[in-house]
Parts: structure tokens; sequence; C-alpha cells
């Protein structure tokens, strides 16, 4: 496996900013992981205000209890016990749960994680966790229902799972029938390719469905099985006793709400000034809590002094609110804007671990932490990686083709190509045919219109027709020669599927499952072991 740096161009303006010119955009954020000295300011930062925190010996214990469910390995029982102990920071990572892990990208944002704290650990001397902070509460079932992978014959294909219908609920909170599962996992076995992994990879896919309520508990379970050797704590979001104990910050976020929109539309304002678009809503009157009522999350406003959904169907004044609170804090959700707040509650965080969307709107909380007497913690851009497998870079060569060209599009390329295989030079003669047709016959055209007006117009036509069955002839011609070269252009069209499916990186689309199979679970080791890289840079691994 040889790794090698190929910076990919794209994200927002903002993100590639603080990747690639960070002083520029320094303002707009509380610091960088890539620092050594942020990391020791961020730890003493930590230090001084663990008072302001959430009781780490509580958070600890709520932990424990998912993770004997979802994620029981040694390594994070070892974890969360330096959790309990002063002093432990927390590198964080998150992502909303994905159908088999969901894609590529979320593996590497875990990895990503587990690194930094390795490498902090190192620099401070001192225990730093790594921890994935799974989104269950947010309720975009689409986003999240399906994954891609490559089938047998080397075609992207999409794998759904559905769901019974019923209210916009957090996605924690959906139900999933076995059916559901049995389906899924059956697409994906049918899908594979046979190899000497597939029985232990289809099996513990297996084990990751059975008796499992929702996708963030399957999600979990895989995630758990993968990384938790690691030591790689997870965390539900809508953990019901995480939200026990976040009670008394979802209590600060709703008395001091103005504040909080006040200094959300400060920060927007700011990024706006410095030219760039903002990756998050932030209008006036947004509360940025979701109130789950009857099962569906509802986005909080507020509306004359009370706190309603856009369809009324709850309304309270910020007492009310708070009474409730007291009583049902499950009923409680954060919005992107305050999850970033509440996850500085709940944890120590050093760092935490975004890909570029994130990187973008992570700038809009910065004055909102010091509303709650918070830090916004460190940001560190997640590691990058697009995988070409040995036979794919064989093709490449053979081709002439760089990843830069097959990022861009391999049309043009793939015309060229198959146009140099035209010993006939048919192309050419085709053209040259046309054009001596054309020489001769239109001239004899004008003189038979001095005979007779009508027959210029008949020649006109019938000279098109002509025209147009030799363009037929040469369409076929072209026919000919891609089916002669079929074999080639399959590996041309393999070589796009596989690097850049759907026009989109491939981290952002297929699933790591194929390449498990492929390459069975020492991969996954195998990737721990290349060096860490948190500049941003987008990295091939070359198989």
């Amino acid at each position: 496996m040889e790794v090698v740096p190929e910076p990919i161009p794209g994200g927002s303006a903002l993100a590639r900013d603080y990747i690639d010119r960070y002083e520029t955009v320094e303002h707009l954020y509380g610091g960088d992981f890539r620092s050594e000295d942020s990391r020791e300011k961020r730890a003493a930062w930590l230090d001084a205000n663990e008072h302001q925190r959430a009781d780490r010996t509580k958070i600890a214990s709520a932990l424990r209890l998912y993770n004997e469910q979802h994620n029981p390995h040694s390594a994070v029982t070892n974890a969360l016990a330096l959790l309990e102990q002063p002093g432990t920071l927390v590198v964080t990572g998150g992502q909303q749960s994905g159908l088999f892990t969901g894609p590529l990208f979320v593996v590497y944002k875990a990895i990503t994680t587990i690194q930094a704290a390795k490498e902090a650990a190192a620099q401070l001397g001192r225990p730093v966790v790594p921890l994935f902070w799974i989104a269950g509460e947010d309720h975009d079932w689409d986003e999240v229902n399906h994954t891609f992978v490559l089938n047998r014959t080397g075609e992207i294909t999409r794998i759904k799972l559905d769901k019974a219908e019923g209210p916009r609920s957090s996605v924690s909170d959906i139900k999933v029938e076995e059916s559901g599962w049995e389906q899924v996992i059956a697409e994906l076995d049918g899908l594979l390719q046979e190899s000497e992994f597939k029985p232990q990879i289809m099996e513990f896919i297996r084990e990751s469905s059975r008796m499992t309520g929702s996708m963030s508990d399957a999600f979990a379970k895989l995630i758990g099985s993968l990384f938790g050797k690691f030591g790689l704590i997870l965390l539900d979001s809508a953990d019901p006793e995480l939200r026990k104990l976040e009670k008394p910050f979802f209590a600060k976020l709703i008395e001091r709400n103005d504040e909080l929109e006040a200094a959300y539309k400060q920060s927007a304002m700011r990024i706006v000034d410095g030219g760039y678009e903002l990756q998050a809503d932030v209008t006036s009157g947004n509360a940025n809590l979701f109130y789950i009522y009857e099962g569906a999350r509802l986005l909080l406003h507020k509306a004359d002094g009370r706190y309603t959904d856009r369809k009324g169907a709850v309304s309270f004044s910020p007492e009310e609110l708070l009474a409730v609170l007291e009583d049902h804090p499950e009923r409680f959700s954060n919005n992107v804007l305050t999850r970033p707040l509440m996850q500085d509650y709940v944890l120590p965080v050093l760092a935490t671990v975004l890909g570029q969307g994130e990187l973008a709107y992570w700038a809009i909380p910065l004055n909102a932490f010091e509303v709650v007497g918070g830090q916004m913690p460190l940001i560190l851009p997640r590691m990058s990686f697009t995988v070409i497998e040995g036979t794919l870079h064989k093709h490449m060569n053979k081709y002439s083709l760089s990843f830069e060209d097959v990022r861009q599009g391999l049309e043009q390329k793939r015309k060229e190509w198959i146009t140099a295989q035209d010993e006939l030079e048919l192309g050419r003669r085709f053209e040259e045919t046309k054009e001596a047709f054309s020489a001769m016959y239109e001239p004899l055209i004008e003189q038979l219109g001095t005979i007779q007006a009508g027959l210029l117009k008949l020649g006109n036509n019938n000279k098109e027709k002509i025209l147009d069955q030799i363009a037929f002839l040469q369409g076929k011609a072209q026919d000919a020669m891609e089916k002669q070269n079929e074999a080639a252009l399959r590996q041309w069209e393999r070589i796009e599927l596989s690097l850049m499916p759907l026009g989109k990186p491939q981290e952002r689309v297929y699933n790591m499952m194929y390449y498990l199979n492929r390459y069975g679970p020492a991969w996954l080791d195998e990737l721990m072991t290349i060096p860490a890289d948190f500049s941003g840079t987008h990295r091939i691994i070359y198989m």
C-alpha cells in the first residue's frame, strides 16, 4: 500500500481557506488543532473550567451503559475509566448513523479522531481519549437510509432500508423491523463478490442488526466492531440517559436564547462580511432547539414571547418550556448550531474532527460559546482518501490517466483515445468525403435553380439527406469501433465509477464493505497505520 498526497479543490471557500490559509480566517474560529501551542492553551482552559461542565463521573457512567450494550470492548472500558479521571481530555468526531456505516468518509473521520487523540496525549503528556458522537437525534431519515456499493460486475448499486410510515422522528427513535434488515443484508450479500473474507464480513453485519431496534443501534454496533479495539468511545446524542444529564444546559439554552440568537447573527455577519457564504441558516426568531411532540421532532421558533413550531402544534412561554424540561428532558433536542455548545458542556473537548461542510458552519457558533461561558474547541480537518486498487492503477497507467484526469471527467480523453485506435482514419475520411460531396454537388444544385426555382430547394433537401446518410454510416462505423474496443472502454468506465462515482469523490459515495470484503478486516488495520496528516490534504491510497 502506497499513500501519496493528491489535493482535491472543492468545498466552500471558507473551508478551503481554513485548510490552506488558516491565518486569514483565524478570527472566525477558536483555535487550530494543528498548532501545538493551541493544544496546550486549550488544555489549560479546560482544566480551569472543569466546574462549568457536566459531572464527568455521571457522563462516563451513562456512556458506560451505552457502550456495554453496543461497543463492549476492553479498550473502550479502559478509555471510559480514564474519562472519569480529572484531567483526561477528549477528541471528538461525529456523524449521523448510516446504513452499514454509511460512506467511507465516516470511517476516515473515526480514524482521524483516534489518531488525533493519540498524538495529543503524547504531546501533552496526559490522557486524551477518542469519542465518536452519533447524531441520533437528527430526523433526516432519507439522508441515512441508503448506501452505495460496487456490485459483482463493477457497477454502482444503491441499497435502501425502508421504514414504516410515521412522524419525522429522530433516527434513533425510528424502529426498523427485522424483515427490513433481512432484506438489505440479503441485497448486500448478493451484490458483493465471493471472497475468502465474505462469510466473516456478512456475519458481523448480521450480528449488528440482530435484536437491533434502530439504525443508530446497528451503526453503533458496526463502528464498535471496527474501532472498539482502538478505544473509540461511542455516544448517541439521543440517548435518554445522556439527555437527563444535559438538562441544566438545555435550561441555559432556553434562558439565554435571545442572547444566543444575537451571537449567531453577529458571527454570521462577520462570516458574510469576509466574503463567505453561510453554510447553515441563521434566521430571526429561530430558537435553534427541537421539541419532540407525539413522536415528531419540531423546530421551535420564538413569536410574541412564546416558543412554537411553524404549524402551531405546540406553544410555550419560556417558563412553561422550562417546566416541561424539568420533568421531560427527553423531549428536547439540539440543532446543528446548539450541538457544538452541548458537546462542550458534556465533554472536556480538546478538539473536534470536522469535514469540509462542518468546518464552514462551525464558524457560526463562535460568539455563542462566549454567551454560555464556554470556548470553541480546536478544529481539526478530517483525513481524506481515495482508494485505487492495483488493477485500476495498472489500467490508469496503460491509458496515461492521472487522478486529476479522472476527477475532471474522462469523456474527452475517452473520445481522443478511441479516435487514436482508428487505424483506417475513418473519422478523417468521412469528413473529407462529406466535404468533397458538398463541393461537387452544390454547383450542380445552383445550376438546376436556373432551370426552375423549385429545383434549388429540392436539390438542397436532397443534399442534406445524402449527408445525413453518410453521417449515419459514420455513426455505425464509430459504434463498430467502440464494439471492437469494448473491453478497454469497460476499463475506462470502471476507473471512473471507482474513483468518482456519480461525479463525486469516492469517499462521499461508497460504503466500506466492498473493500473489507475484497481485502479483509486487515485492510482497516492497514488504514490505521497510515501516518496521521491533519493538514486537510486529500491523499491517494494505492493498493
